[in-house]
C-alpha cells in the first residue's frame, strides 16, 4: 500500500484530536477556533466532535484566555491554546514569561502547568510587520518554557503530541507557509520526543543547522550542489529548546563547516546560540571555515512582496552562503 500523505495542518488537527480523544483533561481554545475552524483552518470538524466545552471560542483578550489555561493547567487540566498569530504572544507577555514559565520551579514542582501554545509563525503571505515575525528566540531565553518548531507533517504530528503529555508550557511554533504542504504520516499514534534533532540529508562536505521552513530551502539548496558532487548535510533541529546539542557537535564534527539559517532577523537570533554550542565544544578545533549564518535582515517584515522577499532569507542566499565556505 502507498504511505498515506496528509497536510501539515491535517497532521496538527489529527495530533489534537488523538490526544482529546485519550485524555479527557486536554481541551482546546482560542480565537475562532470552533465555528472559523481558526484562521488558517487547522481545526476544521474538532467543534462537531468534540463539542463547545472541549473546542472554546475565547473572546479577543489574549491575556485573558491564556491566563485561564494556566489556571486550569495548574488545577490538572491540560489546554491546548492557539494564538491566531505569534506575535500576539505580545499581548500575554506575562502570563507566558512570569507565570506558565516560571509555576512549576517556585512551587518546586508541586503545581505544573501542561499547556500547549500553538501558534502560527513567520512571514512569507504578505501578512506585513505585525504579522510576520518570528519570535522563537525570544522565548528560548526563558527557563521553564519548551520550544518547538517543526518542519514536516510527520514531525508536526509527532511532536505535537509530545508536547500535550508534557508537564511544561511548550511553545509550539507553526510556520504559516508549511500548512498546505504534505507528507507522509502514518494513521497509528506516535511521539517523537522533545530535544531531538533528525538529519534530513546526510552529507559530508557541509552542514546546514536549521529548522521550521528553512529546512525545506536548505534541502533544495543540499539538491542543487549534489548535481555539482556536493554533500551537503542537513540537520533539523525541531526542538529549540531543550535543544540537541550532541547532533550539533556530531555534524559538524563530520563536515568540518557550517552554515546556521533561519527565518528569524539574524542579528540576535537563535543562530547565534548555534554557533556558540559549536565554538565551546570539540568540533570547533575541527572546523576548517568560519561558521556562518543566515538570517532575515534587520527590519520589520514589509507589507510589499518584492520587499519581503528581500527581506527573508530563501535558498539563493543561503546557497550563496554554503558557496563562501564549501
Amino acid at each position: 500500500m502507498p504511505e498515506r500523505e496528509i497536510t501539515y495542518a491535517e497532521a496538527v488537527r489529527e495530533a489534537m484530536c488523538e490526544e482529546m480523544r485519550l485524555d479527557p483533561d486536554v481541551y482546546f481554545m482560542g480565537e475562532d477556533i470552533g465555528v472559523h475552524c481558526g484562521a488558517f483552518g487547522v481545526s476544521a470538524g474538532m467543534l462537531e466532535e468534540f463539542g463547545p466545552k472541549r473546542v472554546i471560542d475565547t473572546p479577543i483578550s489574549e491575556a485573558a484566555f491564556v491566563g485561564a489555561g494556566i489556571g486550569s493547567a495548574i488545577t490538572g487540566m491540560r489546554p491546548i491554546i492557539e494564538l491566531m498569530f505569534s506575535d500576539f504572544m505580545a499581548v500575554c507577555y506575562d502570563q507566558i514569561i512570569n507565570q506558565a514559565a516560571k509555576t512549576r520551579y517556585m512551587f518546586g514542582g508541586h503545581a505544573n502547568v501542561p499547556m500547549v501554545i500553538r501558534t502560527p509563525s513567520g512571514g512569507g503571505t504578505g501578512a506585513a510587520a505585525q504579522h510576520s515575525q518570528s519570535l522563537e528566540q525570544m522565548y528560548c531565553h526563558v527557563p521553564g518554557l519548551k520550544v518547538v518548531v517543526p518542519s514536516t507533517p510527520y514531525d508536526a504530528k509527532g511532536l505535537l503530541k509530545s508536547a500535550v503529555r508534557d508537564d511544561n508550557c511548550v511553545i509550539f511554533l507553526e510556520q504559516k507557509l508549511l500548512y498546505r504542504t504534505k507528507g507522509p504520516v502514518p494513521e497509528e499514534g506516535y511521539t517523537i520526543p522533545l530535544g531531538s534533532a533528525d538529519v534530513k540529508r546526510p552529507g559530508t562536505d557541509l552542514s546546514i543547522i536549521t529548522y521550521g521552513r528553512t529546512v525545506q530551502m536548505s534541502l533544495e539548496v543540499a539538491r542543487r550542489l549534489a548535481a555539482e558532487g556536493r554533500s551537503v548535510e542537513v540537520l533539523d533541529l525541531r526542538t529549540l529548546s531543550p535543544l540537541d546539542t550532541d547532533a550539533i557537535i556530531a555534524s559538524v564534527k563530520k563536515t568540518k563547516k557550517a552554515v546556521i539559517v533561519h527565518e528569524a532577523v539574524k542579528f540576535g537570533g537563535f543562530g547565534g546560540e548555534i554557533a556558540a554550542t559549536i565554538a565551546d565544544s570539540d568540533a570547533f578545533c575541527c572546523l576548517e571555515a568560519p561558521i556562518k549564518r543566515v538570517g532575515a535582515l534587520y527590519s520589520p517584515v514589509p507589507f510589499n512582496a518584492a520587499l519581503e522577499r528581500t527581506v527573508l532569507p530563501g535558498c539563493d542566499r543561503i546557497e550563496a552562503t554554503v558557496r563562501e565556505i564549501i
